[in-house]
C-alpha cells in the first residue's frame, strides 16, 4: 500500500501541481511571517542592548506612585541627587539625562525623520570632557545656547555637516540652531529612523525640564562593582517618587516589550496566514475528493484483493504526507525569501530597520512543516474514509457515486441550523454594544461555517438564476450551467473558497467607509472653528508652546482663538484632567449640546462637564466638585453646565486662567481658531507663514482632519488587501484545479461533443463560463456575507461613535463583483484550452 501510494503521487504530478501550490502559498505565509518578525525583534533587541551598554543603574521618577497630594506627574531629579549618586560606593560616575520633543527640517522645509522618534537631549561631559553615549564623528559638543550636534544618520539624510543652520521646533516657535559636531550613537530610535540633536545641558534643562533638573540619572559602575552592588548602595541615596533599575533589567525589560509589540504583530499577521490555509483546506478536500473518486476503481479492486478499509485510507492519508511535506519544504524556502523582502519594503518606507541578520528559528522551521503537512492531511482523511466505505462491487460498476438524498437532508439541515444559529449571534452582539465583540466573532464563524455547509443547495437557485444570460451563449452557455449544478458540493467548495477572501475585503470596506464617513460627520457637527493648531509628527498630542495661540490671536485676520489646555487633577476622587479653554471663545470653536446651563456660565470656578461624567458622580447643574489640582492645591468648582460629549471635545472644561496657575509647564495640546472669510487655502497659508512656516506644526480644517483619519485607515485598508489578496490567489488555484480535473474527468463527453459538432470554440467557451458562473456564485455569497458582517461590526463601532452611519460602497461593491468574474475568467484560461485540444477519438474511448 505504501508503494502504491507513493505511485499515485508520481503518476498524478499534473493534477497534484495545484495543490502543492495552494499548500505552499500557506505555508510561505506562516514561514515568512515568523521570519520577519523574529528578525525585527532580534534587530531592535540588539539595538537596544546597546542603548543600555554604558548604564549599569539608572535613577528615574517613580510614575507609578500614587501620590493623592499631587495627581500631576512626579519631580524631576535635581542635582543634588546627580551628585550623591556620582559619590555612592562603587560608582565610577553619572550623569544627567534631558530629553524631550524636537522636530528638525530638512533643507527643503519638510520634518526630517519619522515623526513619532523626533528626540532632543543632552550632552553631558565627564572628567575627561567627553559623553560616552555619544562618539564625535566630527567638530565638537554643544557648550552655548544655539548650538546642537546631530547624529550621523540624521545629517546624512538631511545633507547637512558641521557649520550649517538648522531650523528646529521644540514647542512650537521656530528656532534656528547652529551644527558644531556630529556623532554616532547606539540609540534604537535613530537606528529606527529617527532624530536625535544635542543642546548643552543646561540649554536642553531650559527646554525639555527646568534649570538644574533632569529626567533620569545612568550611574557607572566602577571596575569589580556588580550591578546589583551598585544598584543597593544607590537606593540608600534615593529621594521620595524616585526609583532605581539596573541597565540589565532595562534591557530585559526593553526586549520584553519589543517582543510583546512583534508578538502583536506577528499574531495580526498569522491570522491572514491562517485565512489563507483555511480557503487552501477547500482546495485540497476537493483535490483529493476528486482524485479518489477518478481512482475509485483502483481503489475497489484493491479492496477485492485483499486491501482493508484503514488500508485504502492510509494510502490516501501516505499520499497527503508526501505533497503536504513537498509544500511545506518549498513554502519554508520561499517564506524565508519573503521574511526579507519584507524587511527590505519597510525599509524602503522610510521605517529604518536597524541592521542584523535574516532569523530563522528552529521553531520557525517545525512550525512550517507541522502546518504544511498536518493541513493537508486533515484535508485529504474525509475522501479517504469516504472512498474506502465505498463497496468493491458498487464501486467497480459506477465511477461516480450519487449522494443519497438522506445524506442531502442531513447537510442541509445541520447547514441551516448552523447559519440560523450564527446569524442570531451576531445580531446579538451587535445589539450589545462593547460586550458584544465575544458572540459576534464566534457568531461569524458559525455562520461562515453554516453557510459553507450550504452552498450545495444553495448553488443550484442561485447559478439557475443566470440561466437567462448563459441562454444568449446558445448551446455552450446551457452546458456550462448544467455542468456548474452537477456536481453541487465540489461547485461550493470551489467557490466558497473565493467566498471566504471576498466575505473579508467586503466586511472591511464598508466598515472603514462608514467609519469614515462618520468621523467626517464629528468634524462638520462637533466643530465651529475654521483651523485646529497642533503639532506634528505621529503624535498630534506633543505640547505647545503657549505662544502659539499669542500669535494667532495677534492677527486681525483671526476673529477668534482659544487654547485646548490639559492638566492632571483627581476630579471628584478620580483621576482624570481639566482641559482649560477661552471661555469667551470657545463657544465660537465647538458645537456641543446642552443638556443643562450653556456656555455662558463658563468662567472662574464654574465648569462645564460632560454627560458620561455627571451621570457617573450623580452631579447636575450647581453641583460642587472637589479639586486637588497638578501642584497638589485643592478646590472647589461649581457645575455650570451639562453638555453632550463626542470625540472632539469632553470632560471637564474651565477656564484656562483657572487652571494655568497650577501648571508645573504651561502647554496647550491644540489651538482652535476662526479666521475672517472662513477655511480658505489663502488663510492656511496665512497662518504657517505666521507661525514661520514651521514643518512641525499642522494647521488644519475640517477636511484636513477627515482626511488625515481617512489616510490611516487607506493605509490599513491596503495592508489587509494585500494580506487578502493571498487567500484570493489561493482559490484562483482551486478554481483552476476543480476545472481542470473535471475537464479530465469529462473527457469522453467533450470527446462526444466534439463528435456531435461543437467546435473547439464552443468547448472553450462553455468551461470558461461554467468557471465564470461558478465565481460569480462564490462572489454573490461573500459580497451578502460581508455587508452582513460590516453592518453587524458597525453597530459596535456606533456605540463609541455616534454619528457613525452605515455606508455601502456600490462602486467598490461592483469592482469586486467584477474581479469575481475577473479571476473566473482567468482561472479557465488552462482548463478551457486543455479541454479544446482533445483528440476526439481518444476522447470518446477514455475511461
Amino acid at each position: 500500500m505504501l508503494r502504491t501510494a507513493l505511485r499515485n503521487v508520481l503518476a498524478h504530478k499534473a493534477r497534484l501541481l495545484m495543490t502543492v501550490l495552494a499548500v505552499m502559498l500557506g505555508v510561505a505565509f506562516v514561514s515568512g511571517t515568523l521570519v520577519f518578525t523574529n528578525t525585527i525583534s532580534s534587530a531592535y533587541q540588539k539595538s537596544s542592548e546597546k542603548g543600555f551598554k554604558g548604564v549599569d543603574v539608572a535613577i528615574t521618577p517613580d510614575e507609578d506612585d500614587d501620590d493623592s497630594a499631587n495627581p500631576g506627574s512626579p519631580p524631576r531629579l535635581s542635582q543634588q541627587v546627580l551628585d550623591k549618586a556620582a559619590k555612592v560606593p562603587g560608582a565610577a560616575g553619572a550623569y544627567g539625562v534631558v530629553t524631550g520633543y524636537t522636530a528638525l527640517s530638512d533643507k527643503d522645509g519638510d520634518l526630517l525623520g519619522s515623526g513619532f522618534s523626533n528626540r532632543g537631549g543632552n550632552y553631558y561631559p565627564g572628567a575627561d570632557g567627553k559623553d560616552s553615549r555619544y562618539t564625535l564623528t566630527d567638530g565638537r559638543a554643544p557648550r552655548n545656547a544655539g548650538e546642537i550636534a546631530l547624529d550621523s544618520k540624521s545629517a546624512e539624510r538631511g545633507h547637512y555637516k558641521t557649520g550649517d543652520s538648522i531650523r528646529v521646533s521644540v514647542d512650537g516657535p521656530v528656532r534656528t540652531e547652529k551644527i558644531v559636531g556630529v556623532f554616532t550613537t547606539d540609540d534604537g530610535n535613530v537606528a529606527a529612523g529617527g532624530t536625535l540633536a544635542l543642546y548643552d545641558t543646561a540649554t536642553a534643562q531650559k527646554l525639555f525640564a527646568k534649570p538644574g533638573q533632569f529626567d533620569e540619572i545612568d550611574v557607572k559602575a566602577a571596575p569589580g562593582t556588580s550591578q546589583d552592588a551598585l544598584k543597593s548602595a544607590v537606593d540608600k541615596i534615593l529621594p521620595a517618587q524616585a526609583k532605581s533599575a539596573t541597565g540589565q533589567k532595562l534591557a530585559d525589560d526593553q526586549a520584553e516589550a519589543i517582543k510583546q509589540q512583534m508578538s502583536d504583530m506577528q499574531t495580526a499577521l498569522l491570522v491572514f496566514a491562517g485565512i489563507a490555509l483555511f480557503v487552501g483546506i477547500f482546495i485540497i478536500a476537493n483535490t483529493f475528493s476528486m482524485l479518489v473518486a477518478q481512482r475509485t476503481r483502483e481503489l475497489a479492486l484493491l479492496r477485492a484483493v485483499g486491501a482493508t478499509r484503514r488500508q485504502v485510507t492510509r494510502s490516501v492519508l501516505i499520499e497527503a504526507t508526501v505533497v503536504g511535506a513537498i509544500a511545506a519544504v518549498v513554502g519554508l524556502a520561499a517564506g524565508i525569501g519573503i521574511g526579507g523582502g519584507l524587511r527590505s519594503l519597510l525599509n524602503s518606507t522610510g521605517a529604518v530597520v536597524p541592521d542584523g541578520p535574516l532569523v530563522v528559528q528552529p521553531a520557525t522551521v517545525l512550525i512550517s512543516l507541522l502546518v504544511g503537512i498536518v493541513v493537508t492531511v486533515l484535508s485529504a482523511w474525509l475522501p479517504g474514509r469516504r472512498a474506502a466505505k465505498i463497496p468493491p462491487v458498487a464501486a467497480m460498476n459506477s465511477v461516480h457515486a450519487t449522494p443519497t438524498t438522506r445524506g442531502l437532508v442531513v447537510r442541509n439541515t445541520i447547514g441551516a441550523i448552523l447559519a440560523a444559529g450564527g446569524a442570531a449571534l451576531v445580531m446579538a452582539g451587535a445589539g450589545m454594544g462593547g460586550d458584544g465583540k465575544g458572540p459576534m466573532g464566534f457568531g461569524a464563524v458559525v455562520l461562515v461555517i453554516g453557510i459553507f455547509v450550504l452552498t450545495p443547495l444553495l448553488s443550484r437557485p442561485l447559478i439557475a438564476a443566470s440561466s437567462p444570460v448563459l441562454r444568449l451563449f446558445g448551446m455552450a452557455g446551457k452546458l456550462a450551467r448544467q455542468n456548474a449544478v452537477r456536481n453541487p458540493r465540489r461547485t461550493a467548495a470551489t467557490a466558497s473558497a473565493l467566498m471566504v477572501g471576498l466575505t473579508l475585503i467586503t466586511g472591511m470596506t464598508v466598515i472603514a467607509g462608514s467609519i469614515q464617513q462618520g468621523i467626517n460627520k464629528m468634524a462638520a457637527d462637533g466643530l465651529k472653528s475654521d483651523f485646529v493648531v497642533s503639532m506634528g509628527g505621529a503624535d498630534g498630542s506633543r505640547p505647545l508652546s503657549p505662544e502659539v495661540s499669542k500669535t494667532l490671536a495677534k492677527l486681525p485676520e483671526v476673529t477668534a482663538v482659544s487654547p485646548l489646555r490639559a492638566s492632571a487633577a483627581r476630579v471628584g476622587g478620580d483621576s482624570d484632567s481639566l482641559t482649560g479653554v477661552n471661555p469667551k471663545a470657545i463657544k465660537n470653536l465647538v458645537n456641543v449640546d446642552f443638556t443643562e446651563g450653556s456656555f455662558a456660565a463658563l468662567g472662574g470656578t464654574k465648569v462645564l462637564i460632560d454627560d458620561k461624567i455627571a451621570d457617573k458622580h450623580h452631579w447636575k447643574l450647581g453641583s460642587t466638585i472637589p479639586v486637588t489640582y497638578e501642584d497638589g492645591r485643592k478646590g472647589r468648582l461649581t457645575v455650570g453646565g451639562v453638555y453632550e460629549g463626542n470625540q472632539m471635545i469632553r470632560g471637564v472644561m474651565v477656564d484656562y486662567a483657572t487652571v494655568t496657575p497650577h501648571m508645573s509647564t504651561v502647554t496647550d495640546f491644540q489651538v482652535m481658531l476662526r479666521t475672517e472669510g472662513g477655511a480658505t487655502e489663502a488663510n492656511k497659508d496665512l497662518l504657517k507663514k505666521k507661525l514661520g512656516d514651521n514643518p512641525a506644526i499642522k494647521v488644519q480644517d475640517k477636511q484636513d482632519i477627515s482626511d488625515e483619519v481617512a489616510q490611516i485607515f487607506t493605509l490599513m485598508l491596503n495592508m489587509l488587501y494585500g494580506l487578502l489578496a493571498m487567500a484570493v490567489i489561493v482559490a484562483v488555484l482551486g478554481v483552476i484545479n476543480t476545472l481542470a480535473m473535471s475537464v479530465f474527468e469529462r473527457s469522453k463527453e467533450i470527446g462526444m461533443l466534439r463528435a456531435i459538432g461543437l467546435d473547439r470554440r464552443g468547448v472553450k467557451r462553455m468551461v470558461r463560463l461554467e468557471s465564470l458562473v461558478i465565481s460569480l456564485f462564490g462572489g454573490v455569497l461573500g459580497l451578502s456575507l460581508g455587508v452582513f458582517f460590516g453592518w453587524a461590526v458597525g453597530e459596535l463601532v456606533a456605540s463609541e461613535l455616534p454619528t457613525y452611519e452605515l455606508v455601502l460602497p456600490w462602486g467598490r461593491l461592483g469592482l469586486f463583483l467584477a474581479m469575481a468574474a475577473f479571476v473566473g475568467v482567468i482561472a479557465a484560461l488552462w482548463p478551457a484550452r486543455r479541454a479544446a485540444k482533445l483528440n476526439v477519438l481518444a476522447a470518446i474511448k477514455a475511461e
